[in-house]
């Protein structure tokens, strides 16, 4: 683990540790966001700690064409159980992320300091927002940074109100996504819900091969 002055560089992301933690401290702003994705390094804290910097490894993906859907989500799909919308409340999403109650996690990650950085990578046309809706309320979302240049696609957090809404809105990012030649999903670290959606873990080595 490293500690990072304001303007330091990022190490390698071979010297994260075992959690994949990679260096503490430097500067949160759009500068160091981009540099950082673009490297395969995310922020992940609370307002407690200083920014940690983390780079796991294995990383969890999802490769467009692997998406798994399952029978009873093509059935909402063939109805259009939801309406979509794509950045059209940016904020909004990243309020009900940071404020959604989730089992065995106390307080949030999403601090202030997140919300005013990814609001401006978001004014860049960086940070991207899907809005899934029911009867004119936003009932679902997600939220990640697409790197456009690299055809890969970062996911940070989603919510869901109602029941398969956070689902139906990243099936139907990754289906735009892939019309878009989009080559990688980053999911960041293994969950069983990502993993009943078709997403795998691989050696970071390979996933930072789709960075280079």
């Amino acid at each position: 683990m490293i500690f990072l002055k304001a303007g330091d560089p990022f190490p390698p992301v071979e010297k994260a540790d075992e959690q994949g933690l990679l260096a503490v401290g430097g500067e949160l702003n759009v500068k160091s966001l981009t540099s950082a994705y673009s490297r395969g390094i995310f922020p992940w804290y609370d307002s407690s700690q200083p920014v940690l910097w983390w780079s796991p490894d294995p990383r969890m993906v999802l490769f467009p064409e692997k998406l798994k859907i399952s029978k009873s989500m093509k059935q909402l799909l063939k109805k259009d159980a939801f309406k979509i919308t794509l950045n059209e409340n940016f904020g909004e999403v990243l309020e009900n992320c940071a404020n959604i109650k989730r089992s065995g996690q106390e307080g949030t990650w999403i601090t202030g300091e997140i919300k005013d950085q990814y609001q401006k990578l978001h004014e860049l046309n960086i940070a991207q927002s899907v809005e899934v809706w029911k009867e004119g309320k936003l009932v679902g979302g997600l939220y990640g940074i697409y790197l456009r240049d690299k055809k890969v696609f970062c996911g940070e957090s989603m919510f869901a109100k109602v029941s398969n809404a956070s689902k139906f809105g990243f099936i139907k990012l990754v289906e735009k996504l892939r019309k878009e030649g989009v080559k990688l999903i980053d999911c960041q670290i293994y969950t069983d819900h990502l993993a009943s959606l078709g997403a795998e873990e691989i050696p970071r080595k390979e996933f930072i091969k789709f960075l280079e």
